[in-house]
């Protein structure tokens, strides 16, 4: 069985083709500025990268161009679609509906819709993508995997927010978490490395990237996470802001008369280690920029970074009334090398503790703990499209 793994941006479309029966990646690639004269995808073979540059008005577009990739008569890695046997999409936002993946109806897709106010640049491009893929591929059975879903065992008093009660109950305002799919893939394999049952573990999992996130998991299902109603809520990121004292916000909207959505945009993309340093929004030039002595902001930066991470690990300690395991995963947690070791350093006095030489490594699956560590640490690679295929054809066998 291959499944087509399908992740739609507003202007993007990221796709990977897997070969279920070996768990093989046969192909993968990005559609990028869709809707612009410039739209270009990246379309990568066994190492070999194939850049098609064509003007892409919409989603459905780019799919065509995506599928004829796949069964390029040069670099195709299928003869013809009818080799895909179902579709797999993530969605970022399923609201309290969805606490687990779905074979894709049109009751699931209105669901998909009624959440689109918690996640408005998603969610609509997640609808395209799968409108899309049906009218491409008429037939072929779709399944919808959510970002939210591991996240609907977090209890009420993690959930709810200090606020008047009727904010939830009109408007579902709550805590919902994000990256699910890698916290709840990367606890798995840390069970298993770490040799006992996941319902016997504590763990934190730290999604570091971009966009990153901290999970607390007991008895294999998540309790808290630091995301909340939106991915900006939590530790500060590349360029969101993480969690505020709330009259920051209004402050700023007042002093600078500013819209709610243009407040938005401001905690969204122009906050963070980007706000604080003026630097690009890359993580790997601020980080490296911290090393030198003219860039003291860039230090301040990592150091704010490196710190709140720390603190939601031992926040979730308490959560959890003990601890296990930390994992690390996400393009910062898997290539960093010393940005674990500065997260570390700061949870010595709980009984982190890693071996420094282990941790000289980038995206292995690997322990990293020091012999007389009382709490285990390792780094493990996510693989959320691995997920969204192995739970598509759970679902389709069923079927």
């Amino acid at each position: 069985m291959k499944i087509l793994v399908v992740n739609c941006g507003s202007s993007s479309l990221k796709y990977q083709l897997i070969d279920m029966e070996n768990e093989s990646l046969l192909a993968k690639g990005n559609f990028e500025r869709i809707g612009e004269e410039s739209a270009f995808v990246t379309h990568k073979v066994g190492g070999e990268k194939y850049v098609t540059k064509k003007p892409t008005m919409n989603h459905e577009e780019a799919l065509k161009i995506v599928l004829g990739e796949l069964t390029h008569k040069d670099y195709g890695v299928i003869k013809d679609l009818s080799e895909i046997s179902a579709v797999g999409h993530r969605i970022v936002h399923g609201g309290e509906y969805f606490s687990k993946s779905e074979l894709v109806t049109e009751d699931v897709i209105k669901k998909i819709e009624d959440c689109v106010p918690l996640a408005p640049l998603h969610n609509p491009a997640a609808i395209l993508g799968i409108r899309a893929c049906q009218s491409a591929m008429k037939g072929v059975p779709m399944v919808v995997t959510f970002d939210t879903a591991f996240h609907q065992t977090i209890p009420e008093e993690n959930y709810l927010y200090p606020i008047p009660y009727e904010y939830y109950e009109k408007y579902r305002i709550r805590k919902y978490g994000f990256h699910g799919t890698s916290h709840q893939f990367v606890s798995k394999i840390c069970a298993k490395m770490y040799g006992k049952p996941i319902e016997d573990l504590k763990i934190v999992t730290c999604h570091l990237g971009q966009g990153a996130s901290i999970c607390a998991i007991k008895e294999g299902k998540s309790i808290n996470t630091s995301m909340g109603l939106s991915p900006l809520g939590g530790i500060a990121m590349v360029t969101r802001s993480g969690d505020l004292d709330p009259s920051v916000v209004t402050e700023i909207m007042e002093r600078e008369n500013l819209t709610p959505k243009e407040a938005n945009t401001l905690l969204n993309k122009k906050s963070g280690l980007y706000g604080i340093t003026g630097l690009d929004p890359d993580f790997r030039e601020i980080e490296l920029a911290s090393y030198e002595p003219d860039k003291p902001k860039a230090k301040v930066a990592i150091e704010l970074f490196t710190r709140t991470i720390a603190e939601f690990v031992a926040k979730y300690a308490v959560s959890l009334n003990g601890l296990d395991a930390v994992v690390f995963t996400g393009g910062i947690g898997e290539n960093q090398i010393n940005i674990r070791k500065k997260i570390c350093e700061k949870l010595e006095w709980m009984g982190v503790k890693i071996d420094l030489d282990k941790n000289n490594v980038r995206g292995e699956e690997v322990e990293l703990s020091a012999k007389d560590a009382k709490i285990r640490t390792f780094l493990i690679p996510t693989n959320e499209e691995l997920v969204i295929a192995r739970d598509t054809k759970n679902i389709v066998d069923s079927l």
